[in-house]
């Protein structure tokens, strides 16, 4: 094969550990990247839905459904799209498959599970759901851009080889180093074309989301676009192993399944005008605005004060 050793004074070195220990415990930099990534997901959903007139934190109630169905969504999805890695003849360990400290984790799976969770939530809350995704559509890629640094960590879905002077320095003994390849070889930081484009994303929806018109779920149809249109270029140039149906990966047919379910809603919501009425669902509203019933008819202490001053006088 083409060699693609170091030609360059520069390269992006990979860390050469993922976790540490504290105490009994090993802590992964990836599972650190993913919680940091939901606490801002967390707090810029919050303070977006609470714009839109929401109870302050009602967002907890609909991610502490959310997020957990999010995760078993992304680790099935990942597990059902690469089952010779855990279920092959050469698996020595039966339960691989559950460890997602390890890594491996799908964000389509995560939609999926985290929608189901989200759903779930909003009818508790009487949030829509509609509302609750366009707050949730910034946070959200936010989050993801976070959590690649933790694909980082783990030197792993990188891409193809390369000689730009940002390539990427993975670790000899990686099991997903191409056969033959030299020590040297550099490789396409899939990782962080990743980041970027999310990032640029985040700053599009904060802008977008400012208009009427990308409310009622399209924000967060804009956002199903922009990230899958994406991942649909850093797929192609991936090369973990991954099952191949029609000769594509299986998570690019999976952004451009996305890529069509966000144009699809974009096309049903145009049925709807201006902005939602309430982020609430019609018979709703916030408990911060629930008062106590007081009956206005009956005499205050001060009018009786006053009345009885006025039959002494008599």
């Amino acid at each position: 094969m083409q060699s693609f050793a170091h030609s360059v004074a520069t390269s992006i070195p990979s860390p050469e550990i993922s976790s540490f220990t504290l105490g009994p415990f090993t802590i992964h930099f990836y599972a650190l990247c993913i919680i940091a990534g939901i606490i801002v997901a967390t707090f810029m959903t919050n303070h977006r839905l609470t714009k839109r007139g929401a109870e302050p934190w009602v967002v907890i109630d609909i991610i502490l459904v959310a997020v957990p169905l999010a995760l078993v969504g992304a680790r099935l999805f990942h597990v059902f799209t690469h089952m010779g890695d855990y279920f092959g003849p050469e698996v020595t360990d039966p339960w691989a498959w559950i460890k997602i400290w390890e890594g491996g984790i799908a964000i389509y799976g995560a939609l999926i599970g985290g929608a189901v969770g989200a759903w779930i939530g909003c009818r508790w809350t009487g949030i829509r759901f509609t509302a609750f995704a366009d707050a949730l559509a910034p946070g959200m890629l936010l989050a993801q851009a976070m959590g690649r640094f933790g694909n980082w960590f783990n030197q792993e879905l990188y891409g193809l080889p390369t000689d730009l002077p940002w390539g990427l320095e993975i670790s000899p003994g990686n099991p997903a180093l191409p056969i033959g390849a030299a020590p040297d070889t550099l490789y396409h930081p899939t990782f962080l074309y990743e980041v970027i484009w999310n990032t640029l994303g985040v700053l599009v929806l904060l802008w977008l989301g400012r208009k009427a018109s990308m409310q009622w779920g399209r924000l967060f149809a804009v956002y199903l676009i922009w990230y899958s249109a994406g991942r649909i270029v850093w797929e192609s140039i991936r090369i973990d192993p991954s099952e191949i149906i029609l000769g594509l990966r299986t998570n690019v047919w999976s952004a451009i399944l996305g890529v069509v379910v966000g144009l699809i809603v974009l096309f049903v919501q145009r049925r709807h005008y201006g902005t939602e009425p309430s982020p609430y669902v019609p018979g709703r509203v916030p408990q911060a605005t629930e008062v106590e019933y007081v009956d206005t008819s009956a005499p205050t202490e001060a009018e009786e004060a006053e009345e009885a001053r006025e039959v002494a006088k008599a």
